[in-house]
This record gives C-alpha cells, sequence and structure tokens, in this order.
C-alpha cells in the first residue's frame, strides 16, 4: 500500500473526506507517467542569449478545459530529415586561414561539432569553378581544348591550402556530413559558346566526354580520401550552362547512368538543382516522366531563390511522393534578389527570425534537408570570383552564416548561424517530422522525433515583444516563456513503457 494511503487509514477518524480525496489525487497523479516529466530547454534570442540551456521544464497534466497553441502528436509522421548545412568554397577558407590557429579549429566545431557546435550534416562542394571559388582564375578540371580522353583531367587546385579537399578534410576533424555536389559549367570547349551567354549549351558530341568527367572527378576525390554521396549533372541550368531539361535527361540516361552503372560508382545522381521553386515545378517532369531517366534519380533538389509560394514544392512532392526533397541553396545576394537597401553581410541578430521562418517554410512543405549557400565570408562579402563570362559579375555582394573580419582578425556567428544551429544541432539526421497543429500570432512551431525516440520542439517567436504559448502533447501541457524575438528548443524523451502512439503517415 502507498505509505500515504495507510497513514491516512490509520487516523481515519480524525482526517476529512475532502483529505482523503486530496490524497488519492496525489497518489494517482504521481503514478501516471510523463507528469511531471523534465524538457531540456535551449534559447538563442535578441537579448543575447546562445543556445544557452535554461532551467528544465515539466509538463503538467492537462485539464478538458486546456486549449493549447500548439498540439504536437508524434503518432502523425512525415518526411525523414537528411541534415542541414551549407557550402564549401575557396572563399570561405581563404577568410578562415586568415585566423590563428587555434581559432580556425574553433570556427569549425562550431560550425561541425554536434556537441560543442552546430553538427551541420549536409554539406554541398562544387565541381571547380563557380562566383566563390576565390583561389585563384576561374577554372575547369581538364581546359585543354578536344583532350576527349581527358589526360590533362587535374584536381591539384583542390588540392592547395585554399582547396575544397582541404576544406572537406579538416572539417571531418569535427564533425561527419554527407556531401553533394552540382557543377555550374563543364570545360568551356564543351559548350556550343562562352563569349555569347545566351547559348552556353553543351554541345552533344561532348556527352561522353563529359560523362566521363563526372567519373574523373568522383575518383580522384575518392583517392584522396573524399566520397561524394550525390552529385548534380547541373547547377541551375539556364542560368549558368544553358542546356534545357531534355538534353539533361538524355545525357543522365544515355551516358552518365549507363556508365555509372558498369563502373560500379556508389554516389547517386541528380539531374539538376533548379534555381527556384517554379523552376523545378516546370522543368523536372521532363527528366522524372522518363522511366529510363528517373532509375537514376532518388532525390529532388531545388533552390529557394526569388521566394514566393511555396505551393509548387508541394505539389512536385505530391507528383513525386516516393522522391524526398532537398533545398540545397538560398542566401541574401544582390545578385539574387536581395534589397540594395539592406546591407551585407547582415550583422543584426534580427535577421536570424527571416532564416528560422524560411527553414520552418521549407521542412513544412516537405523537404528533408536545407543547405545555405556560402558557410564562411569577410567582412565585405567576398572575396568572390570574377568571370562575368561565366555569370559571375563585380557586384557579387553575398552574406555567410559567418563572418570573418579578415582586417580585425575577428569572427562573427550571425543570428542565420543560431537559428540554423537550433535545427542542426537538435534535429539530427534520421529524425522524422512529426505532426503540430495550431497557430498563434507570429508565433512558430513544428516538431520531430529523434531516432532514439526523442522528441524535439522548435518554437520561433517572431514578435519585439514576449509571448506564452502552451505546447499540448498527448493529454499534458507544457507552458513556455518566449523571449522576444527567440527561438527555444524543447527536448524531451518518453518515459520507459510510454511507447509512442501507432504512427500514421502525413503524406
Amino acid at each position: 500500500m502507498h505509505p500515504l494511503l495507510f497513514a491516512f487509514r490509520s487516523k481515519a477518524g480524525i482526517r476529512s473526506t475532502s483529505y482523503f480525496l486530496l490524497a488519492v489525487l496525489i497518489v494517482v497523479t504521481s503514478a501516471l507517467p510523463g507528469f511531471g516529466q523534465e524538457v531540456k530547454i535551449y534559447v538563442s534570442s535578441k537579448a543575447g542569449d546562445r543556445i544557452t540551456p535554461k532551467k528544465p521544464l515539466r509538463f503538467e497534466p492537462r485539464q478538458q478545459t486546456d486549449a493549447p497553441d500548439f498540439r504536437i502528436d508524434d503518432g502523425v509522421t512525415y518526411q525523414k530529415i537528411d541534415g542541414f548545412g551549407a557550402s564549401f568554397l575557396e572563399a570561405g577558407l581563404i577568410c578562415l586561414n586568415t585566423l590563428p590557429p587555434a581559432e580556425q579549429e574553433t570556427v569549425l566545431r562550431m560550425l561541425f561539432d554536434p556537441k560543442t557546435g552546430a553538427g551541420f550534416s549536409i554539406m554541398k562542394t562544387v565541381l571547380a569553378g563557380t562566383d566563390f571559388m576565390s583561389a585563384g582564375p576561374w577554372y575547369a578540371y581538364d581546359d585543354t581544348a578536344g583532350d576527349l580522353e581527358l589526360k590533362n583531367f587535374s584536381i591539384k587546385r583542390d588540392l592547395g591550402p585554399n582547396g575544397l579537399i582541404t576544406f572537406i578534410k579538416r572539417a571531418r576533424k569535427h564533425g561527419s556530413f554527407v556531401l553533394q555536389a552540382p557543377m555550374d559549367y563543364p570545360p568551356d570547349w564543351m559548350l556550343t559558346t562562352v563569349t555569347d551567354r545566351k547559348n552556353q549549351d553543351v554541345d552533344p558530341k561532348y556527352f561522353d566526354a563529359l560523362a566521363r568527367y563526372y567519373l574523373r572527378y568522383l575518383q580522384e576525390y575518392e583517392k584522396n580520401g573524399v566520397f561524394i554521396d550525390y552529385l548534380s549533372l547541373f547547377n541551375e541550368p539556364g542560368i549558368y550552362t544553358k542546356i534545357p531539361y531534355a538534353k539533361i535527361r538524355d545525357l543522365l540516361k544515355n551516358h552518365v547512368g549507363p556508365l555509372f552503372e558498369r563502373e560500379g560508382i556508389k554516389t547517386k545522381l541528380c539531374s539538376a538543382e533548379a534555381e527556384d521553386r517554379e523552376s523545378a515545378y516546370k522543368n523536372y517532369p521532363t527528366v522524372l516522366d522518363d522511366p529510363e531517366a528517373r532509375k537514376y534519380v532518388p532525390i529532388l533538389m531545388y533552390h529557394a531563390y526569388r521566394w514566393q509560394s511555396s505551393e509548387p514544392i508541394t505539389e512536385l512532392h505530391k507528383r513525386y511522393p516516393d522522391l524526398p526533397i532537398w533545398q540545397t541553396e538560398v542566401c541574401h545576394s544582390y545578385s539574387a534578389g536581395t534589397p540594395a537597401s539592406m546591407p551585407l553581410p547582415r550583422y543584426d541578430f534580427l535577421d536570424g527570425d527571416f532564416w528560422g521562418n524560411t527553414i520552418a517554410t521549407d521542412l513544412e512543405e516537405g523537404a528533408s534537408a536545407w543547405l545555405y549557400w556560402n558557410m564562411i565570408l569577410d567582412e565585405n562579402g567576398g572575396p568572390g570570383l570574377l568571370s562575368e563570362e561565366h555569370e559571375d559579375g563585380p557586384e557579387n555582394i553575398q552574406h555567410p552564416v559567418v563572418i570573418i573580419d579578415r582586417s580585425k582578425k575577428k569572427v562573427i556567428y550571425t543570428g542565420l548561424y543560431y537559428y540554423l544551429a537550433h535545427f542542426s544541432k537538435f534535429v539530427r539526421r534520421g529524425a522524422v517530422r512529426i505532426e503540430t497543429a495550431g497557430s498563434k500570432e507570429q508565433v512558430r512551431c513544428i516538431s520531430f522525433k529523434s531516432l532514439d525516440g526523442a522528441l524535439v520542439a522548435e518554437v520561433l517567436n517572431s514578435q519585439h515583444h514576449p509571448a506564452t504559448v502552451q505546447l499540448g502533447w498527448r493529454d499534458r501541457l507544457l507552458p513556455l516563456s518566449l523571449p522576444p524575438l527567440s527561438i527555444t528548443t524543447c527536448l524531451w524523451k518518453p518515459e520507459a513503457g510510454e511507447g509512442s502512439p501507432a504512427a500514421t503517415s502525413g503524406k
């Protein structure tokens, strides 16, 4: 018998009936699993918190009259999360290398260590020249015209002190991540023209050589200890290489795909990375509706530039529900539509709220991964690569995740860094998004279930004043006080013996 009941029974003659009822309520409530269960809290805010652990909270019993602002249901699941991250580019390593050695490693830990840093778990690298490959002039891995056998193929630049392989290997000392790689342009000699920007297409007579070019890239990287998990044949086709999707389809199904099969290549292929949602919705069916091409495409990748409606991605996901969708590039950039009135790079924490909401929207629309573009740039939003014939002009100023002021040798972790870190650190690869219903003005909640059964709720307060919300989970409530302009991570795990409800798909 519970000792409290025994004490009551032994003194029954002098206790009131109301006291007895209170005692029973205490006993029954304390025996219910989950009531009073601890919830870890981490906060980043305009006031100065930076992934700061707060005093743990506890769930409270939910009464019938209680109406939570957000209802979390871990029995309804959506897409699997593949990760979060940014991009390896020469500009980033150039900036990093200006710091003292110990500070360089601190920056890398802050980006890649899952315990002490953001724990980025998916990263983009690139095939040779693009706008922030700034350690030298524009380059390809074989610039010798007509070298169909690729006898002069070389990744020497990527092995240098500012090179991509060097950057990747240094990052891998602090964490593990998947790598995906797109290509802006093949070698110029494979194009129909270089100087005429409107017609920089690939000459079909070079399709076999281009397929071997992709193959050599993967093989040479692997020889040097770097495996590329996903390869996109073209980055933003139509913006860079002016190749139509019908030709990408033919290159994929008749040249690259069969070659990779014969060579036993384990890297997974993607046809392209569309420059925005509308382009993905409009053009991907050209490839995916051809069965011979579709068998080589395991993932759909799109960029989030020219932000408009998310409807095209929602519809694309409905049309191809078996294919995960990744958002693989976005940034503040004047060339991509950022207003000239916005100073770049951004030093204010307020900018993080914009990106936190952007991440949440993409995830709610079905994205399984979310990547930013430049991971590190300097105080001037550079250094960039100038190559106007390849669409890389002189006014290409951008905003990174981390700013390194090269003149002052100072590191600034932006608002973007902290909001992105709340997702990458706590929503690890393999988690699934779970049902989160409800609303409150300028407050947002999105939730996940980790592989170990732990639950994560990310709560954003976009208001300039504090907010209070109630999170409902099963038959419990969690009252939360949110600082102005903040993101709060709530982390808890159902107690032993308290299994999840039978899961259903929310797709």
